[in-house]
């Protein structure tokens, strides 16, 4: 089998494209020219190219016998939106095009879950919660909106394309890092000095990669499938690491009007006034104020997924984060 992926050099992209090729399948891999390779498969075939030009790569998608599209432009701050929805939106709708015109006879659309209806008392939502777009807080939710809508548009005219919805993945090889792994990485450095009252699905990023590739045969085309974990609330993620690490777990919780008074501070001086990506952003505290719980049922019916603990994969993020010179060592337990 010859697969062709988007975002393999990504966190998660990376953990599919390595359990791919140890599966034996041929992989080719949409890579820009500044991104960092090293965690891509020895023996993949890398084709350098742009999510927002997608048309200059499309030769490569001839002869595949799936596409997996799981890049995206995945951050919660930034300057001018339009390049988000350029790659997000358009890219998606334009490669879905390409993939078809190349014959590639199936496609797994890696979504994400904060395309759910999320409440804000901790209900556990599954791919039936009622949502709408009017839902989605930011730039980046709303743009992967969009482009799941595209995914089950062309879905429904007839395109073999299978959506996955990752919750919140944890594990190695989280370079950049993620919102997900900062928070692990913030709390190593001993920068976790309170919590708001928020909540995450944690899922083992090994776990959705195992997942992506079940999908190619067992998954039904225009449908939604949650790729969870754990339910937990930012107190418990902490105290796990706590747990883990030795490292205290913070006490103090913040109200959420004193969390955005601070995001708006931070995201007026660092982010608009000098051009830096802020710490904090009110789109992030106003996301926090929903509990993004959910269900991955139908994933392990239809699937065959299974949720672990995250316990290993926290553990996993921590050791990495900690090789990886992301945080000081800890210090030796008596």
């Amino acid at each position: 089998m010859k697969l062709f992926l988007t975002g393999a050099t990504g966190f998660v992209g990376s953990h599919i494209a390595r359990l791919a090729a140890e599966q034996g399948a041929g992989i080719v891999c949409l890579a820009r020219p500044t991104s960092n390779r090293a965690f891509l498969p020895p023996q993949a075939m890398v084709v350098e190219g742009d999510l927002r030009e997608p048309q200059t790569f499309a030769s490569a998608l001839r002869g595949c016998d799936a596409l997996l599209h799981i890049a995206a432009d995945y951050r919660l701050w930034v300057p001018d939106p339009r390049d988000m929805y350029k790659a997000n939106v358009d890219g998606t709708r334009e490669l879905l095009r390409l993939a078809r015109e190349a014959g590639v006879p199936r496609v797994v659309y890696t979504s994400s879950v904060a395309t759910m209806g999320f409440k804000t008392d901790g209900t556990v939502v599954d791919e039936m919660t009622p949502v709408s777009e009017a839902d989605m807080i930011g730039h980046y939710k709303r743009s992967k909106w969009l482009a799941e809508q595209e995914a089950i548009a062309a879905a429904r005219a007839g395109q073999h394309v299978i959506l996955l919805n990752p919750t919140t993945p944890i594990g190695a090889m989280d370079t950049k890092p993620t919102p997900t792994g900062r928070i692990v990485v913030d709390f190593l450095n001993r920068n976790f000095p309170a919590y708001v009252d928020t909540g995450l699905n944690l899922v083992d990023v090994r776990a959705i990669a195992r997942a992506h590739l079940s999908a190619l045969d067992r998954g039904t085309p225009g449908e939604r499938y949650i790729l969870g974990g754990e339910n937990l609330t930012l107190k418990q993620i902490l105290d796990r690491l706590a747990g883990i690490t030795g490292l205290p777990s913070p006490r103090h919780k913040v109200p959420h009007a004193v969390a955005m008074a601070f995001a708006f501070f931070d995201e007026t001086i660092t982010g608009k006034l000098r051009g830096k990506e802020p710490r904090a952003t009110v789109e992030a505290v106003r996301m926090g104020r929903k509990m993004m719980f959910a269900s991955s049922a139908k994933a392990e019916r239809e699937l065959g997924f299974v949720v672990l603990p995250v316990e290993d994969a926290l553990r996993s993020a921590c050791d990495w984060f900690l090789a990886n010179g992301y945080a000081p060592a800890l210090p030796v337990r008596s």
